[in-house]
């Protein structure tokens, strides 16, 4: 949760006045467990929405997931009908299938560098391609650690997330 493009991430959306909530998954830092291979985090996830849509009621909950937690973010925004809108951020597609996603098509937001290791642009090119509800934003020069790159990859966040928020869908 100490990551900066998590950090980014909710700074940008908190300075929409947006609830944010930030959390570490089961054995990282210094959370409890152990990794769970992609199911506990689920439940991580969960449990962390739970939480979100307790202390905000009944508004618009989005969910953003950076690398891992963008495979998770996907996972969960797929099933969970209280997610009217998914950030993901640098998904890792060369180690991992987001072919669910067309099961429940909401707002989405797709976000890579033009250097990232592990979402390379030609998968993101044909992973966008087939889902053309998802709104892309690629940052020139960016890797998977968006270093140098953080600012852009706000505006992308933010420029979503106003739209999202205003009701219109981030298209």
């Amino acid at each position: 949760m100490e990551n900066p493009v998590v950090v980014r991430v909710q700074e940008v959306c908190s300075s929409l006045g947006l609830a944010t909530l930030r959390f570490n998954f089961r054995g990282v830092g210094a959370s409890g467990g152990t990794h769970g291979g992609g199911v506990g985090e689920q439940e991580d996830a969960i449990a962390a929405l739970d939480t979100l849509a307790k202390a905000i009621g009944s508004s618009t909950i989005a969910i953003a997931g950076y690398s891992f937690g963008s495979r998770i973010a996907a996972l969960v925004g797929s099933r969970d009908s209280r997610i009217a809108g998914m950030a993901l951020i640098a998904p890792p597609l060369a180690m991992s299938d987001f072919g669910f996603l067309e099961d429940r098509k909401i707002p989405t937001l797709a976000v890579v560098g033009t250097r990232d290791q592990y979402c390379p642009p030609d998968e993101f090119a044909r992973f966008t391609a087939a889902r053309p509800w998802i709104k892309t934003a690629t940052i020139e020069g960016a890797d998977h650690f968006f270093f140098g790159k953080l600012f852009p990859l706000g505006e992308a966040v933010t420029e979503w997330a106003q739209q999202l928020s205003a009701g219109r869908g981030a298209r």
